[in-house]
């Protein structure tokens, strides 16, 4: 199983409002971090995510959380 790229260690602190989003799980977007599709040929698919509240939202930059958008902290742990 091929390993993501990490764009960055920490996450990405973000307001979001209310609606859906793909989060990019491939970590080759350059449009972290959600998907611009470079995902496309390879083994990884984006994650899609409803925001029900607007507020501030950490979403994962390592790529390696295990509540995938959101970090978890894995990335003090690399």
């Amino acid at each position: 199983m091929a390993e993501p790229l990490s764009p960055q260690k920490s996450p990405y602190g973000i307001e979001l409002e209310p609606k859906d989003y793909w989060w990019c799980a491939c970590g080759r977007s350059q449009n972290q971090p959600f998907c611009d599709s470079s995902h496309k040929g390879t083994e990884f698919k984006p994650v899609n995510f409803t925001i029900a509240e607007q507020k501030m939202y950490w979403l994962c930059g390592c790529k390696k959380t295990g509540n995938q958008p959101f970090c978890d902290g894995t990335h003090k742990k690399l």
